[in-house]
């Protein structure tokens, strides 16, 4: 029984009531559905005293079939002929609206479903958004959803100066716990933006609520984040994208599996038997495309048992670390470009400094685990605890 109606549900209800009379432009993927798994680009071009100017779309496009760092090109709407503009090009350029693009438009609509980590780049879109509708004196309008992965836990690092990237936009955590609305409320006010934003609230969530309870159905936000689970392990495991192992694409449990050819996965899993709401399943798996292609792969996949207790981002980078250690000459950082960055490293731009990818580089041995991961967390907690005063007066659910 579905539980929630998301901000897109009210409006469809208010029979679009804060749009009437406005030129559109629409920021929306595949995830852009009511509650009857109706398109807003659908509805808004049908609406009465709407007008559906333009639309945008973030990385993976409109329809979300391009895979990940893959430029989009503009187009038209195939269903409405509504000019398609792509906010994921060849460059940083190409992730920010012109105000080409821009002219002629009342408001600009945010409609897009998140998956709760900082370096998912939807929230970053967003942000960009935000400082191009100010520029060009737009209304800004966040159809708000739930965080599928609830609104309780904040989990690692902040994102440092000098590491501001398109998967570190602004500094907070990891996982940050927040809705795309929440985190609008924040950017509108911790930047001083002279926006007039409107956010539309969901109703029936409450931020101990995982996506399973909302009822909503889950429509994959991009290719690689197929159910639920995937975003609930994604904050740990979209850091194997800075290194050469797997993290899982071409497989059909992306960001659950993770390897290399040769990996003793068995030892892995027996040096981290402890952790918390997760239990580790030694796999091997072999992907049809990307990392090791068509190669057997030899890793671990968590099982999350225990959402509450799981840790996501302390378990990945502690089995990045206990990878590197066991295969010190085969194990590498990624250094080609990432999110149009070549310097700093992707795994340093993903964890929002240097000290992490540093700490995982002194494990010198398993017998020293226990005292590398205290080490590892004691200044996250600190920040942790901040961020969560920093974000309180923006938060729509208590």
């Amino acid at each position: 029984m579905r539980r929630v109606k998301t901000g897109l549900d009210h409006l469809v209800e208010d029979r679009y009531r804060p749009l009437q009379g406005q030129r559109v432009g629409l920021i929306a993927n595949p995830t852009t559905i009511d509650s009857c798994m109706r398109h807003l680009v659908d509805l808004l071009h049908e609406a009465p005293g709407v007008t559906l100017a333009a639309v945008f779309g973030p990385e993976h496009g409109v329809r979300g079939d391009a895979q990940d760092m893959i430029g989009v090109g503009h187009e038209h709407d195939r269903r409405t002929g509504v000019p398609a503009y792509s906010l994921y090009g060849a460059n940083v350029a190409s992730l920010t609206p012109t105000v080409e693009q821009l002219e002629g438009l009342d408001v600009l609509v945010f409609d897009v479903q998140d998956v709760g980590s900082r370096y998912y780049t939807f929230a970053a879109t967003m942000l960009f958004c935000m400082k191009a509708a100010e520029v060009s004196g737009l209304k800004f309008v966040v159809l708000d959803r739930p965080n599928p992965i609830g609104g309780l836990i904040i989990e690692g690092p902040l994102v440092q100066p000098g590491f501001e990237s398109f998967v570190g936009a602004y500094p907070m955590p990891i996982r940050h716990g927040m809705t795309v609305g929440e985190l609008a409320l924040m950017f509108k006010s911790e930047m001083a933006l002279d926006l007039e934003l409107t956010v539309i609230s969901c109703s029936g969530w409450h931020r101990a609520m995982y996506w399973p309870e909302t009822g909503i159905p889950w429509v994959a936000p991009s290719p690689n984040m197929p159910t639920p689970e995937t975003a609930l392990v994604y904050p740990g495991g979209c850091l194997i994208e800075g290194t050469n192992l797997s993290e899982g694409r071409g497989t059909t449990r992306p960001f659950e599996l993770w390897g290399a050819p040769g990996l003793d996965a068995y030892a892995i899993c027996a040096a981290l038997s402890s952790a918390e709401g997760a239990l580790l399943r030694a796999a091997s798996f072999r992907p049809m495309f990307h990392k090791y292609q068509g190669q057997v792969c030899q890793g671990v996949e968590p099982h999350v048992t225990d959402p509450t207790r799981f840790r996501s981002v302390v378990l990945y980078t502690a089995m990045i670390a206990l990878a590197r250690l066991q295969s010190l000459d085969h194990f590498e950082w990624r250094t080609e470009t990432y999110e149009f960055i070549s310097d700093p490293i992707a795994i340093d731009l993903l964890f929002g400094s240097s000290r992490e990818r540093q700490l995982i580089e002194s494990l010198t041995g398993v017998n020293h685990l226990k005292e590398w991961m205290a080490a590892l967390i004691e200044p996250w907690t600190s920040a942790e605890l901040e961020f969560a005063r920093r974000r309180e007066e923006f938060l729509l659910y208590k």
